[in-house]
Order: structure tokens, then C-alpha cells, then sequence
């Protein structure tokens, strides 16, 4: 038992090492794909057929890659909350909403504290779309066997649409609510699939296109009626996935104390063994010291990661300005949404605490609270 347990461990810390680079789609192509949405010709892709292919297909890119670490040996990074097992019903309200773009069927495979499950659901909560949840074991993955996508978050819609990514889930779902004339299928077709291999030799799968969304002029001109503040959000919201992801692991795990600390949340709030425990807590805890060590190194971190944490996250404040709110003016934008979801997996821990009181954020945080509580973006 012990040795399993180990064997298990010691795949989910290094699986989390290979989480790839964002790969950078080119303009080109990115224009091609608006183009063809827009004028409706999505071409071979856009059939019927091979919509169903893409939006069925599992072999599909992994958010930010090594998500079941970041909830199985990362778990402790924001359980603040209860694990809750089997499938639980969301409601913006006492009644389903109804969303912009018509009702859609959401259901939410994830990990509680992964920071791109984060993500997702506070887009769905901002914007008052009711989602259940399936919570996936992060070492068996029973809950999504009928996938070959082994990876959270995956969300799928209506029951037969599939999507995976959390940047293409939020940027297809947020393109849907506005284009009501599209389908969910005709969005997808929007974001093909690019294979390479990492560093190891690994293949990994990303997605152009994933920071945009598919729109008409008209609609693109209502939400961006500047050009800057489009470019401005794509940025931030690349920089999330890209760097600031990767500052949590480091920071949540950077004490023995800490460590034990965000594994002790896990034992409290799952299912163990007195035996079964002990060992995730210790030799879990341990394992993770370690690998927030290669962490540090790999993505080249002070040797006190909360000043690459604090730098972070002030380097986001400022980016907002004193006369903004949120980075989206008087209400959140995909940015927002993206940065918030990331930061709030550390909640309960150390690192949320010290992070609010050396930084500039708790402001903005608390506004960001309201905001995804209340379903503020329903309107």
C-alpha cells in the first residue's frame, strides 16, 4: 500500500513539471480563423461532422499542463472549502439563470484547488451561468474514464459538446453569450489543436486562438470599442497561465511548516485511512517541499519566492491604475476573472495571508469577491 501510495505521489510531482510553455499562435492564422467565423465559412471544420469530431474528441490540450498535481499535491493550495463529492448543482440564484446566449446544460469536471478549474468557475459565477460539478479523484480519475482527455478542467455543454482548456472555456463560452447566432460546435471550430513536445521529449497539445473570442465587428466593437483595451486583456490573461500559475506551488510549499500546513487541509477535508493520512500528509507534504524546490529553480525564482509573489501581484495592480476598478473599467473583464481565480486557490494558507498584507491587491480581491458572489456580470 505504501509503495503505491508512493508510486502515486511521486508521478503527480513530477507530472506537474511538465507544464509546457504557452505556445504563441500566429496573427495569421488567428485572422484566418476570425475571418472565416465571422463571413460563417469555418470551412471543412465547420460541418456538422466534423464539428461533432472536434467537440467529442479528448485528445485535446491540457490547461497549463500538470493540473493533477496542482490538485492532488497542490491540493492544499486553496481548500477552503469543504471537497464535495458526486455531482453538485450551482445556481446563480434560487432559479437557474438564464443565460445571455439561451440556456446551456454546464457540467464542471475538476479538481477543487486547481488554480484553471479556479478559473472557470469564477467566470460561470461572475456571470450567473448554473454548472454542476463532478469532483474528479486526482490519482484513479474514475470520473472522466469515458474521456482519452485526462485532464481537468473539462466542460461539457449541452451533454455532447466538449471543452477543454480553461482559457478556451472561458473564451468560447464568453464568444457564445454574445454571438447567440453561433453554436457552441461553430465557436469550438475556432480553436484547432497544435502538437509539439516539451522539453522531456513529451507530446503536449495547445490551442490558437485561445485568448481571443469570436466575434462579429459590430459585437467586438461593443465590447472593445478601443483596440488597446482588447490587447491589454489578452495580455493579462496570458500572463496569468504563463507566470503567475507558477508562483503558487513555490510559495504555498515554501516552508516544511507551510507544506504541512497545505496538507493538512487534504486529511481533514478528504476520505482517509488513519494510515492513508499519515502517509499523504508526511510523505506528501515532503515530496511537494521538494519538488516546489525544482519549481523555483525551474521558472528561475528568488531565493525568497514571496518577492517574486508580492512583485506579481502589484505588478497586476498597477496595471489596473488608480481611476480603474478592475482592469475592465467599473466591472470585472476576462483578465480580472483569470487573475482572481488563480490567487484565491491560496486562500487559508500562509501565502494568501502574508500576500495581503505586503501587497496592494486586497482591494481590488475583495471588489473581485463581490463581484463573482453577487453574479455581477449577469446584467
Amino acid at each position: 500500500m505504501a509503495a503505491r501510495c508512493g508510486r502515486a505521489l511521486a508521478k503527480v510531482g513530477y507530472t506537474f513539471l511538465d507544464a509546457p510553455p504557452s505556445l504563441r499562435a500566429g496573427t495569421g492564422a488567428r485572422l484566418a480563423a476570425y475571418r472565416a467565423y465571422a463571413t460563417g465559412s469555418t470551412g471543412s471544420s465547420g460541418s456538422s461532422g466534423a464539428r461533432s469530431g472536434l467537440a467529442l474528441s479528448a485528445r485535446t490540450a491540457a490547461t497549463g499542463g500538470g493540473l493533477l498535481a496542482a490538485a492532488l499535491l497542490g491540493a492544499g493550495l486553496g481548500l477552503y472549502h469543504s471537497v464535495k463529492r458526486g455531482q453538485q448543482r450551482h445556481f446563480a440564484q434560487d432559479k437557474p439563470a438564464q443565460a445571455e446566449g439561451g440556456a446551456m446544460k454546464l457540467v464542471l469536471y475538476q479538481y477543487k484547488t486547481c488554480p484553471f478549474c479556479s478559473k472557470v468557475r469564477a467566470f460561470l459565477d461572475y456571470h450567473g451561468l448554473p454548472y454542476d460539478i463532478v469532483e474528479v479523484n486526482p490519482v484513479m480519475r474514475k470520473e472522466i474514464k469515458w474521456s482519452t482527455y485526462r485532464k481537468v478542467p473539462i466542460l461539457m455543454v449541452d451533454e455532447d459538446v466538449q471543452l477543454n482548456d480553461s482559457s478556451v472555456i472561458i473564451s468560447s463560452l464568453k464568444s457564445r453569450l454574445i454571438s447567440t447566432d453561433k453554436s457552441m460546435s461553430e465557436i469550438l471550430s475556432c480553436y484547432p489543436e497544435l502538437k509539439s513536445k516539451n522539453e522531456r521529449g513529451k507530446e503536449v497539445v495547445e490551442y490558437m486562438n485561445k485568448y481571443w473570442l469570436m466575434l462579429n465587428e459590430a459585437d467586438a466593437l461593443r465590447l472593445y470599442p478601443e483596440k488597446s483595451v482588447q490587447k491589454e486583456e489578452m495580455k493579462w490573461r496570458q500572463w496569468a497561465d504563463d507566470w503567475l500559475v507558477h508562483l503558487i506551488s513555490p510559495n504555498v510549499y515554501r516552508t516544511t511548516d507551510e507544506a504541512l500546513a497545505s496538507f493538512d487541509y487534504i486529511v481533514r477535508e478528504g476520505k482517509f485511512s488513519s494510515f492513508e493520512g499519515f502517509f499523504a500528509k508526511y510523505v506528501g507534504a515532503a515530496a511537494m517541499f521538494i519538488i516546489s524546490k525544482r519549481l523555483k529553480s525551474k521558472h528561475n525564482l528568488q531565493e525568497d519566492v514571496r518577492q517574486d509573489l508580492y512583485k506579481a501581484v502589484n505588478d497586476w495592480i498597477s496595471a489596473i491604475g488608480k481611476k480603474r476598478k478592475f482592469m475592465g473599467g467599473d466591472g470585472p473583464n476576462l483578465a480580472d476573472l483569470s487573475v482572481f481565480g488563480v490567487l484565491r486557490v491560496m486562500e487559508g494558507l500562509q501565502a494568501f495571508d502574508d500576500m495581503m498584507s505586503n501587497t496592494k491587491v486586497k482591494h481590488w480581491y475583495q471588489r473581485m469577491e463581490r463581484a463573482t458572489q453577487n453574479h455581477e456580470g449577469r446584467k
